[in-house]
């Protein structure tokens, strides 16, 4: 018989019937990227995904992308053996995501690295998050020199919003997806291709969180 967790079954469904793929998120913010996945999630409404913030109660300290990814890289060992010993089909099997951003972290590239070879996907943005909200209202330009606070000088209702960090769903405007992420390859491809993404900036690849993290394709 399948293990458990809580009420849902981790074996295949009976009958034939469907279950949700589903996928673990360690965020670096404890407000921002969350509250950001849930105004997708609420837009969305029902897909093929579940998504579940990993570490929703972690304390700052064991918010630095090498943290995160460690963490990740132990919950997708668990979830990876949990997914064989129950016998569900290998396209249900949980995927484990992490977003951090560069900031002025330290071990970022042992960071991706770890990442890449556990198999945990990262959304990475340079020099933060608010680079890909920014995107969501006009292209983005020119550098920002690696400081988070100039992304977020530049968002329209930065003047107006108390608190930056907190995502409110009228700054995510309702059919700006397509047009963000056309931004936001734009921008990247501003790069020479042989420029890693850690010295890319700005930089962000949250759409491919969204698209294949969360299965959606606009909001």
């Amino acid at each position: 018989m399948a293990r458990t967790r809580g009420k849902e079954p981790l074996g295949p469904a009976k009958k034939g019937g469907r279950r949700r793929k589903v996928v673990h998120v360690f965020t670096e913010g404890r407000v921002t990227e969350p509250e950001y996945i849930k105004i997708v999630r609420d837009r969305a409404g029902v897909t093929g995904v579940e998504v579940r913030i990993a570490n929703s109660s972690a304390p700052g300290s064991q918010r630095k992308p090498i943290k995160l990814v460690e963490a990740a890289v132990r919950l997708m060992r668990e979830e990876t053996r949990e997914a064989k010993r129950s016998g569900l089909e290998k396209k249900f099997w949980p995927a484990v995501w992490c977003l951090f951003d560069r900031d002025e972290h330290e071990s970022i590239e042992a960071a991706l690295k770890q990442a890449d070879e556990a198999g945990v996907r990262v959304a990475f943005s340079h020099p933060c998050f608010e680079v890909w909200r920014l995107l969501h209202h006009k292209p983005v330009t020119g550098t920002f020199g690696g400081v988070c606070d100039m992304a977020a000088k530049r968002l329209p209702f930065a003047g107006s919003a108390a608190n930056l960090k907190t995502v409110l769903p009228e700054q995510i405007p309702a059919g700006s997806y397509a047009e963000a992420k056309k931004r936001a390859l734009k921008m990247n491809a501003a790069h020479d291709e042989h420029v890693p993404k850690v010295l890319r900036d700005p930089y962000t690849d949250v759409f491919d969180f969204v698209e294949q993290g969360m299965g959606v394709s606009s909001y």
